[in-house]
């Protein structure tokens, strides 16, 4: 592929004939060609590029026009080879916007581990009954979880409400001590 080619008037010219010897004719090939290929850009993930890749792959057949590349008679749809330019543009669009490189992932400590170890230590600061609440409260999971929480507020003579407010009242005393135990670690 030459890379010191750029599209001239006459290039144009040329595409235009070839599109149609009928000038008009051809310009109204040349607009419908255009809005398929910017629609096909846009819709397979080329976002706002869609009109630049577009006129990149009318740079593309004009070249191989200039060049003599394309047969005559040139048998089959014109809109058909555009495409096939357009396919080859769009990978080389995505290959351009790919990092070269994947860098390694950065290593961060076990946060999860982390964050166990202070809610174990940080815990210590509730009383008995709302250390065993917010321990009881997060035990079960799913369809278990919406029974078990049913079943904990009658136990502690709370609503639903009632519940889910002291649950978070005990989460909102325990996250400043987390904090600073993570910001320790």
């Amino acid at each position: 592929m030459k890379r010191n080619w750029s599209p001239t008037q006459e290039s144009f010219e040329r595409l235009l004939e070839w599109l149609d010897s009928n000038r008009e004719e051809a310009a109204q090939k040349y607009e419908t060609i255009r809005l398929r290929l910017t629609k096909y850009f846009g819709c397979n993930g080329c976002g706002d590029d869609d009109e630049f890749l577009a006129d990149k792959t009318f740079d593309r057949v004009m070249r191989k026009l200039d060049q003599g590349e394309v047969s005559e008679p040139f048998t089959g749809d014109k809109t058909l080879y555009f495409f096939a330019f357009a396919k080859n543009i769009r990978q080389e669009h995505f290959d351009f916007r790919r990092p070269r490189e994947i860098p390694p992932p950065v290593m961060v400590p076990d946060k999860v581990e982390d964050e166990d170890v202070c809610l174990t230590q940080c815990v210590r600061i509730l009383g008995q009954e709302d250390r065993w609440l917010a321990i009881e409260y997060y035990r079960f999971e799913k369809s278990t979880k919406i029974s078990h929480h049913r079943q904990l507020a009658e136990q502690s003579g709370l609503t639903l409400a009632g519940l889910r407010t002291r649950i978070h009242r005990v989460r909102e005393r325990l996250k400043p001590c987390i904090e600073e135990c993570l910001e320790r670690r």
